[in-house]
């Protein structure tokens, strides 16, 4: 995957919060409960597997009971030994001895915990796209090896299916610019997988491999519910009962009980860790407190509004309000396509300044780029002594706002709606507006012709347009 597939910004808790619910999660901490009773005496297959006669023992030290206790314990203890809580010191004995990471859970560091709670979550991933074979080893007679090659069933594309399904879910989520607050309905989940982008009603082939998708997703996250990952309102059983009993009443618009799945915090946290080490760009807010405020001006540009404001907020926390007004500003300089939303960008940070930062905006309120929204800031907090815009100067402010919305949002409603107020407002708009020394302008005059409901008015843009070309061609 490429490099510069970027992804929105997500919204984290802290490494020390996360590494709490990483020990917290039901299948490390039986990992490591597993792994502090491993000892001299403890017994491995060839394969690293519990020996038999020791799982009773071991699901005891669990407190696990039950038919799914002999399951669950052998699941725990593949995560000890492949996170390296537990290592296998003699394979030809079976033999065992705690692993120098084991300390790491109690002693390290949150960065170290959640090492080790990723290796967890790579080992259930690996386990949920690995078919249920129970029904078939129990129709196999005791010489009958299980024949792979006779399934149908594809580990790769498992594999890429699933990541898909936790790419979309990743994507849902921080769309929403939420921490792991988003529940997804299962059914929605399958058919983000399935059906194309311009299909219009589904067929009754395609409505069918929505419904298999559904199953297996519903197996595969019972799986990861344990690690931490999601939690996870498994489809009601009664919706899965054959033909041979009357199922219960079924309200189809209570769709929760098809399956509702939400990534938790730490679950973001360790697919971002994936996306990242599958070579895409996935942005966390904070990243860019310890930059200047150039990398934080043109990082911020493709946020949310929520996510870019707090970024700005971590920001701003770590320096003095006037050296950051100042920093703000100088780097809000520029006549290169990105500068515009540069300069929002240092409005909106602006914003969140206090009156400390004074002087910083008189100092450029001589500045053809800065000083409209100098005077604008300052005249908001009720400063004495702003001197009055020109006219050249609220014109220029107006290209360059509309040409910051223009990248920040493309033809939204919004910005149609400031297009029509700017032409309602200013009598003869575009006869001046084309000779503005804007390197936008040409362009913002296109734009503002069409998105002008008005023809009349749209058509007096697109002259204006073509004469600010020529005039800057000239």
């Amino acid at each position: 995957m490429s490099d510069s597939s970027s992804l929105p910004p997500v919204r984290l808790h802290s490494e020390a919060q996360l590494a709490r619910d990483a020990l917290a999660a039901p299948l490390l901490s039986r990992a490591a409960r597993l792994a502090r009773w491993a000892g001299p005496g403890t017994r491995v297959d060839a394969g690293g597997e519990l020996v038999e006669e020791q799982l009773p023992e071991a699901a005891g030290v669990l407190g696990l009971s039950g038919d799914d206790a002999a399951a669950l314990t052998g699941e725990a203890w593949r995560v000890a030994v492949d996170t390296g809580l537990v290592e296998v010191v003699d394979e030809e004995e079976g033999t065992v001895t705690q692993g120098e990471d084991l300390a790491l859970l109690t002693s390290g560091g949150p960065g170290d915990v959640l090492g080790i709670w990723l290796g967890a979550l790579d080992v259930v991933l690996a386990d949920a796209t690995v078919p249920d074979l129970g029904d078939l080893v129990d129709a196999l007679g005791e010489d009958e090896e299980i024949d792979l090659s006779s399934l149908d069933w594809d580990p790769e594309a498992e594999s890429e299916f699933l990541d898909g399904v936790l790419g979309n879910l990743y994507l849902l989520t921080v769309g929403e610019d939420a921490l792991g607050g988003v529940a997804v309905p299962l059914p929605a989940l399958a058919a983000s997988m399935i059906l194309p982008d311009d299909m219009g009603e589904p067929t009754d082939d395609v409505l069918e491999q929505v419904s298999d998708a559904m199953m297996r997703l519903d197996d595969q996250f019972r799986l990861l519910e344990p690690v931490g990952l999601v939690d996870y309102q498994p489809v009601d059983e009664a919706l899965m009962a054959d033909g041979v009993e009357e199922p219960a009443p079924v309200d189809d618009m209570d769709v929760s009980r098809y399956g509702v799945v939400r990534l938790t915090p730490l679950g973001l946290y360790g697919l971002r860790a994936r996306l990242i080490e599958a070579g895409f760009a996935a942005p966390a807010v904070g990243e860019l407190t310890d930059k200047g405020a150039d990398t934080l001006l043109d990082g911020t540009a493709g946020f949310p509004p929520t996510a870019a404001q707090a970024e700005i907020e971590q920001w701003l926390a770590r320096r003095e309000p006037l050296a950051a007004a100042r920093e703000l500003l100088f780097a809000a300089r520029g006549a290169d396509a990105g500068a515009p939303l540069r300069r929002l960008h240092c409005q909106q940070a602006l914003a969140l300044v206090g009156t400390e930062a004074e002087p910083a905006l008189r100092e450029v309120l001589d500045d053809a780029e800065l000083g409209g929204l100098a005077r604008v800031w300052l005249s908001e907090r009720g400063a004495a002594d702003v001197p009055p815009p020109s006219e050249a100067m609220v014109f220029w402010l107006t290209i360059d706002t509309v040409a910051a919305q223009l990248a920040a949002e493309g033809n939204s409603d919004e910005l149609q709606a400031l297009v029509e107020g700017l032409a309602r407002q200013h009598s003869g708009f575009f006869d001046t507006a084309w000779r503005v020394e804007h390197p936008a302008a040409p362009d913002v005059l296109e734009a503002m012709g069409r998105l002008h409901p008005d023809k009349k008015v749209a058509k007096e843009a697109r002259k204006a347009a073509f004469k600010a070309r020529s005039h800057q061609g000239a």
